[in-house]
């Protein structure tokens, strides 16, 4: 299928690895010229490197720090002023500890809201003028299914994810009069440079073995395993384009039909 993307200016938060770098990566294939950020600087030069040469397309890496309202309007004028446009914003730069009550601090949850949900408030108000102006835009959020589907172990990350949510559905219903649409995509369980770590403090908060914990997060999906990287990105960019852009103030999770109460009982067992 063709997505219609080529030459669209797409800007992508947390793009240097992980569910953005794969997001990246689809959207450099399908013809849009990227702009990326992430906190470390070499990192991102790689990875916009790596696309280009598999693509062709422009990659261009900005160091951004999102926590921070000066770094996240730098980088998407910076994007718009070296392409001209800023057609897509893919919000995903951002991720809350998980944990039980007991262990998470008051950092952890300053944290979890600061740049998870804070991060896309920036960016998005830094986009809204450039969308305005052309009269056309898509905004689509990374989020998280534990925004809608609770657990006692992510309630950080559930919380932060619950306010993304509403952020999206909010906006879809004030911009839409200006032809930019949003949409919240919500993954489960991704296999990212990440999961080790989220297994390991599964583990310690669970009091399971990693191996036990390991198995936990696919007993709780009817399909058996984690999403990959490669098959968020398929569904952003596909969303992203011209073809989904009627799909306004609606989500789509996408992990496997995750139940998790499921990870409850197995680890019971």
């Amino acid at each position: 299928m063709d997505l219609k993307l080529g030459g669209k200016v797409a800007l992508v938060t947390g793009g240097s690895k992980g569910i953005g770098k794969g997001i990246a990566r689809v959207l450099s294939r399908e013809g849009c010229k990227i702009a990326m950020c992430a906190r470390t600087m070499s990192e991102l030069k790689t990875t916009a490197q790596e696309i280009e040469r598999e693509t062709g397309n422009p990659v261009m890496p900005i160091a951004a720090d999102l926590t921070r309202a000066a770094d996240a309007q730098n980088f998407v004028d910076a994007a718009a002023k070296n392409f001209g446009r800023v057609d897509i914003l893919v919000n995903n730069a951002g991720a809350a500890p998980g944990g039980v009550i007991e262990t998470l601090s008051e950092d952890d949850w300053a944290n979890a809201l600061q740049l998870k949900f804070m991060g896309y408030v920036r960016c998005t108000k830094a986009a809204l003028p450039y969308m305005q102006k052309q009269r056309w835009g898509r905004i689509v959020n990374l989020i998280g299914n534990d925004g809608v589907k609770h657990s006692y172990w992510e309630i950080a990350p559930g919380a932060a994810n619950a306010a993304g949510q509403n952020l999206t559905m909010s906006m879809a219903g004030r911009y839409g009069a200006d032809n930019i649409s949003f949409v919240a995509v919500n993954p489960g369980p991704v296999r990212t440079e990440r999961w080790d770590g989220l297994v390991k403090a599964m583990a310690r908060d669970m009091k399971l073995s990693y191996e036990e914990a390991d198995k936990l997060a696919p007993k709780s999906i009817p399909l058996g395993r984690i999403a990959e990287v490669e098959e968020v990105a398929n569904l952003v960019a596909y969303l992203a384009s011209d073809l989904a852009h009627f799909v306004n103030g609606t989500m789509i999770e996408i992990d496997g039909g995750q139940q998790k109460q499921l990870m409850d009982v197995a680890r019971n067992r």
